[in-house]
Order: structure tokens, then sequence, then C-alpha cells
């Protein structure tokens, strides 16, 4: 009886021991994996901030005669072009942000306030925002400011740079005003806010007859006004977004470069 109670107990300890020793190496694993998560953030911070000590000194600067990117330094490369997409992130903006990843390419994203009401619609800037792209302020509700009064054209403005802060940790650096229209006070605002006012070259994709991917792609690619260091307006629309990688690399076939407007001067 004796023998067969020291060998239950000794089943009863090896079986213990070996649930112990199973529950280690979960816990092991764990730990590495939390490890491994940790090194590879740090490798992804590490690469943020070498990217940015590598734009500290701008390449170019806004010509707000023309809207156009033109080249600080004469060794510069002057064939470039700016990507921007207007009123995010409504339905498209976070698969555009990634087809722009996937072609390595840059671009800024102005935003609606009204789009950046929901937890989902944040989380979905800051996705665009970690993914390496520029949030632009293109106000609150789209309103035409030469219509709103100064305090309300104030409201439009600030509002939104409070909103992007809160979500990214930052303010947006540029500023552009729905249909273009500024008025003496937004552009003093912006200026007081060390904003950089920006309009466009060209941009097609809210015309009826550009609504669709092939006549999108041919326009943006073959416009008459595209130059060196053009400003191209695009919208977070499903006929844009269908289209904006045949443009990017109809751009490129064309010997254009995509600006990063990372290397844009700005006022600070």
């Amino acid at each position: 009886m004796k023998r067969i109670l020291l060998l239950l107990i000794s089943v009863v300890f090896i079986i213990s021991a070996c649930n112990n020793t199973d529950d280690d190496k979960v816990e092991k694993n764990n730990e590495q994996e939390k490890i491994e998560v940790k090194e590879e953030k740090k490798e992804k911070e590490v690469e943020a901030e070498e990217k940015k000590e590598e734009n500290l000194e701008p390449l170019y600067s806004i010509n707000e005669a023309i809207w156009s990117l033109e080249p600080l330094k004469k060794e510069t490369n002057s064939k470039v072009v700016l990507l921007t997409i207007d009123d995010a992130p409504d339905t498209y903006a976070l698969e555009m942000a990634e087809t722009l990843e996937k072609l390595d390419v840059n671009a800024i994203f102005f935003v609606n306030g009204h789009f950046l009401e929901t937890d989902e619609e944040k989380d979905i800037l800051k996705q665009i925002h970690d993914k390496g792209f520029m949030i632009g302020n293109h106000t609150y509700s789209h309103n035409d400011l030469q219509t709103l009064s100064e305090e309300e054209q104030k409201e439009e403005i600030l509002t939104v740079n409070e909103q992007v802060e809160s979500i990214i940790g930052e303010k947006p650096i540029f500023f552009r005003a729905p249909f273009g229209h500024n008025t003496d006070y937004s552009k003093q605002l912006v200026e007081d806010e060390n904003m950089v006012l920006m309009n466009w070259t060209y941009g097609y994709d809210w015309d009826e007859k550009y609504m669709n991917k092939e006549a999108i792609t041919d326009i943006m690619i073959n416009s008459e006004f595209l130059n060196h260091g053009a400003n191209l307006l695009m919208h977070d629309r499903e006929w844009t977004n269908e289209a904006l990688e045949d443009i990017v690399i109809g751009l490129q076939d064309k010997g254009y470069e995509m600006a990063d407007p990372h290397t844009i001067k700005t006022i600070n």
C-alpha cells in the first residue's frame, strides 16, 4: 500500500513538474516576444529619428505666386511634383496612403475636422501619420472662408489644429483653404499659427468628366500645367484612389520625382 501511495505521489510530482516546465516555457516565450516587440519599436524610432535628421535642411520653398515648389539650391532636383490629398480621411484616405507607401513616395493629406469625430476616423488619421505622411489643415467643415466672419474662420482653422494635435501629437504645418479661397484674416491667422499657406497648380477630380480611373489618370499625367515643382491636387475619392498608382507611375515615367513634403521650408 505504501509503495502504491509513493508511486502515486511520484507521478503527481512529475506531472506537476512538467506543467511548471510548460508554464515556464510559455512565460519565457511571452517575455521573448515582448523583448522582440520593444526592439522592433526601438528600431523604427531610430529610423524615424534618422529620417528627421536627414530632412533638417529644407530643399524647397513654396512659390506663393504659382504655388509650386522651388529648389533652394541649384544642385537640388527641380523636376519634382508634390502630391496632396484633400478631404481626408473620408473613405479612401488610408487605402491611398497604403498605395503611396507601397510605391515609396510621400504626400500631404489635408484633413477636414468633421472627418475626425469618431474613434475609427481618429485611428485612420493616426495610421496615415504613422506611415510617415504629413497632415495638413483643410478647415473643419470645408466652408468657403470668404463667406464667414473672422470668428467663424478662426474656429474653422484652430479647431482642426487642436484635433490633429490631440490625435498625432503635433499641429499641422500646412494650411489649404477650401476652394483656394483665403481672406486677409485667414492668411494672418495661418502665419500666426506658424503654418505654411498652400493652394495648388492643378487638379481635376471634382470635374464630372474626370470621375473615372482612366480619365483622371490621363489628365493628371498629361495636363498642360504639369511642370517642374507642380503642386498636384487630388481628393479622397473612389476614382482617384483607383487611379493613384497609375498616376504616380505615369509621372515617374516622365522623369518626375515625387517630392517629400518634409523637405519643404516651413516657418519654424
